[in-house]
């Protein structure tokens, strides 16, 4: 699916225009998109705001006193789906010094974003209602990176 940027680069303006008036024009303005740099940054307005994470490589660093992670991952059991901040993953707090991460897309069906914790051993998608395990070294478990929580900061390297 095409974001309206690039609908109404490829499409003539007085087609565009004709069929969705004014107002759709001025929705696609470059001040009032806001689109993730894949940084850790998002622009909007013109400037940038931060997502909580830098990106250096294939790893990422979460800072977890962040607003868009605090309160989402702070005791044991608590999971996120964090592709709506750039990084598609999900994130399982397993213990109190650990936060695992996991691809966020379903080998079966390509689906994202579409998860459950059913427990916590359990993942969902809820696309066609296949269960992966949360423990990595089984065979049956969503793909697993690499992750070690070090005070607030969580680092994940995507492989």
């Amino acid at each position: 699916m095409k974001d309206r940027r690039a609908f109404l680069k490829e499409v003539c303006p007085t087609v565009a225009f004709a069929f969705f008036g004014v107002s759709f024009l001025e929705a696609c303005s470059a001040d009032s998109l806001e689109q993730d740099t894949g940084d850790g940054t998002s622009t909007a307005n013109g400037g940038s705001s931060d997502n909580g994470y830098t990106k250096n490589g294939s790893t990422y660093t979460i800072d977890l006193t962040h607003s868009n992670f605090s309160s989402k991952l702070s005791k044991v059991g608590d999971w996120m789906n964090v592709g709506n901040f750039g990084i598609n993953i999900l994130l399982l707090r397993t213990a109190s010094d650990h936060i695992q991460a996991y691809t966020n897309e379903c080998p079966y069906h390509n689906q994202r974003y579409q998860w459950e914790l059913v427990n916590s051993s359990t993942f969902r998608c809820t696309h066609k209602n296949n269960t992966f395990s949360t423990d990595c070294d089984n065979s049956s478990a969503l793909d697993c990176y690499e992750s070690s929580l070090s005070g607030n900061e969580l680092e994940v390297t995507i492989s």
